[in-house]
């Protein structure tokens, strides 16, 4: 039987000595405690994922070959194939490497490189264009690299030159339902070559993308496995009976699959990497008594604890009872720590020193962005002064809609909800209670408003949330034209409005914090529109607000 150990871990994106360390502990540890002959890391493991443009500063690209000659001076009594960039000249590859005692004995470059969505390996990567099977304890292993395994030319290949087996090292980031996706890719590499191959995925936040792990195999026999952990390191073990065409998993822990709790546990990885990677240890936030800064509040606190997250209840003259109460309540709950700063004195002032150039003017939005801006500056002030992470708490319907306030709401490092629509923050926020107390009922139940004005609610401006984030994700996410959404049911007008509001408020989305991508587009570098365009879609005219 071949033992296959995998390294399902987090390698922090240009750590190369970090991740240099903590290859040769996993190949320790594979080889000493677990007997095994062959060790696999993911795609690009000894420089993180997605490296982006340090692979074009050359002194970059020199340390990672010293690490790599570090490493496979190291590997000895195990066979390793370990992730890297690799230079030829001006040219760069996306590649692995095959290690035994001391040597490298083979290397694969990466054959598919994936130029959509969030990815742009082209901008740094020259495709390969030949098979690498490895032969191990008489099992002939092909290699394969991420996108290698969604397409069929690259598992042909392998299966062309002998392999017995493949194994896809991946850095392979999370949208919704994606061990989905991964389980049907198999099935098909597997109908096309008639082999067994593992899906090796890496784990952690890196800035907006959350590598989820849930590593995946199928044997012989199309059999599929559970996907291992969620969001967690782990060294797997696997055993490969070469005449079956069978695994054993040695070590294999099932991951969670069902989908609100897969996206929280996301959304709650994406945050606590991001905090602790960028050296923080605390998060401060604005907690209004409302759903979206109470559900930010409950992710940061079971990311971070409770006692590293900083709640501020800033009231103004329209701030009702009611949310103090409920803000309160869930600072208990949590056990979170806490400022109670009015901002009405910051506003009155405000107002007195623009009511010469105000005179004669009605009120309108101007009036309620400087509550939400106020804040804005407190919340920074306290960042400053107390060295907390700063949470923006706005959501994608807010952000889609433009219903949000630059430089107000909107400020912050990072916007853990920032790809959930309102309806799927209400779902999280129910499915969170279900395992413990964590934000009042009562913010739940109550309407949303951003109380800004007297007796406002979030539905005076907006739509009814389910029209909207149905509209939202049907222009946004499926990139479906006013025609086609309104052939689906809805009305025009409603149509238009709202995708009008998508294009003007590009500027906004343009300044605002990263958060954790869960969608298969989100604002960010996945959707990358022009701020200023003469492009309409069907009459919608975009305009700055």
């Amino acid at each position: 039987m071949l033992k296959i150990a995998l390294a399902q871990d987090d390698f922090l994106v240009g750590h190369i000595t970090g991740n240099r360390d903590r290859i040769l502990d996993h190949i320790a540890r594979a080889r000493d405690e677990y007997g095994a002959d062959l060790l696999v890391f993911p795609e690009l493991a000894l420089t993180g994922y997605p490296p982006e443009d340090l692979v074009l500063r050359p002194g970059f690209m020199r340390r990672t070959e010293a690490a790599l000659a570090e490493i496979a001076e190291a590997v000895h009594g195990i066979d390793v194939v370990v992730g890297h960039p690799r230079a030829l000249g001006e040219k760069r590859y996306n590649s692995v490497s095959w290690l035994r005692d001391g040597q490298v004995l083979g290397v694969y470059d990466k054959r598919d490189l994936p130029n959509y969505a969030v990815f742009d390996e082209r901008r740094y990567f020259m495709p390969g264009n030949q098979p690498l099977v490895i032969e191990v304890a008489n099992v002939r292993v092909g290699i394969i690299i991420c996108e290698d395994t969604w397409t069929p030319e690259a598992a042909r290949a392998a299966h062309d030159a002998g392999a017995d087996l493949i194994i896809s090292a991946n850095a392979s980031p999370y949208y919704r339902r994606k061990h989905e996706d991964r389980a049907r890719v198999l099935t098909e590499r597997h109908a096309e070559t008639g082999l067994p191959l593992i899906y090796l995925n890496c784990v952690g936040g890196q800035d907006e993308l959350v590598f989820d792990g849930h590593s995946l195999a199928i044997d012989g026999q199309g059999c599929l496995s559970e996907p291992a952990s969620l969001c967690e390191e782990d060294l797997l073990l696997v055993g490969f009976e070469s005449a079956s065409g069978r695994f054993e998993y040695l070590h294999w822990p099932d991951g969670e699959t069902e989908d609100f709790p897969v996206i929280y546990r996301v959304l709650q990885r994406g945050l606590r990497d991001y905090v602790v990677k960028n050296k923080f240890e605390s998060v401060v936030l604005g907690l209004s008594g409302g759903i979206d800064s109470a559900l930010t509040a409950a992710l940061a606190a079971d990311a971070l604890g409770g006692d590293q997250v900083v709640a501020v209840m800033m009231p103004s003259r329209h701030t009702s009872e009611l949310s103090l109460i409920l803000a309160t309540e869930q600072i208990d709950l949590l056990g979170l720590g806490h400022e109670n700063i009015s901002i009405e004195p910051v506003y009155q002032a405000l107002l007195k020193q623009l009511a010469e150039v105000f005179a004669g003017r009605r009120e309108n939005f101007a009036e309620e962005n400087l509550q939400a801006r106020a804040r804005g500056n407190i919340i920074m002030a306290l960042s400053n002064k107390l060295g907390h992470l700063p949470l923006s708490t706005s959501n994608k319907s807010e952000l889609a809609t433009g219903y949000s306030t630059i430089y107000g709401d909107m400020c912050g490092g990072f916007s853990p909800i920032k790809d959930c629509l309102k309806g799927l923050v209400y779902d999280l926020a129910n499915w969170r209670n279900s395992v413990s107390p964590a934000i009042p009922q009562g913010v739940i139940d109550r309407p949303p408003s951003a109380e800004l004005r007297p007796d406002q609610l979030d539905q005076d401006s907006l739509p009814p949330y389910d029209v909207l984030d149905d509209i939202i994700t049907r222009y946004v996410e499926r990139d479906q034209s006013i025609g086609e959404i309104v052939a689906a049911g809805i009305d025009e007008k409603v149509v238009r409005r709202v995708a009008g509001m998508v294009l003007a408020a590009e500027y906004k989305r343009r300044q605002g914090a990263p958060g954790p991508r869960i969608t298969r587009k989100a604002f960010g570098r996945d959707r990358r529109y022009p701020i200023t365009s003469g492009w309409r879609d069907s009459g919608v005219s975009p305009k700055l607000a």
